[in-house]
């Protein structure tokens, strides 16, 4: 017998698969804040992770449509990332989370 939470379409396991790890709520919480933000501000503001990992999971949020990456054919080159609508509306659906959370903390 098959519960609803068994179920491979289940909303909350995508969620987790987008959001899962160490680093991404925090990523996209900074890309939110800033708006537009180059990688290696996005790096000083994430102490403690490496190029790799963060060229990771800005690839994975590209992928899942959260973030958006925009590169400028100037001299020198240089790309921005920032929020997509699905990435903004992420956003919003987490702001209720983290209200939640602060209200825990009393």
């Amino acid at each position: 017998m098959e519960t609803k939470f068994a179920n491979k379409n289940c909303p909350l396991e995508y969620a987790v698969n987008i959001l899962g790890g160490k680093w991404k709520i925090k990523l996209i919480w900074i890309i939110y804040d800033y708006k537009t933000i180059r990688f290696n501000q996005l790096k000083r503001e994430l102490p403690g992770i490496t190029d790799l990992m963060l060229s990771k999971i800005l690839k994975n949020l590209i992928s899942d449509d959260i973030v958006k990456r925009t590169s400028f054919d100037e001299v020198p080159p240089h790309v921005e990332y920032s929020l997509t609508e699905k990435g903004l509306k992420l956003v919003e659906a987490l702001s209720d989370v983290r209200k939640w959370a602060h209200e825990q903390e009393d």
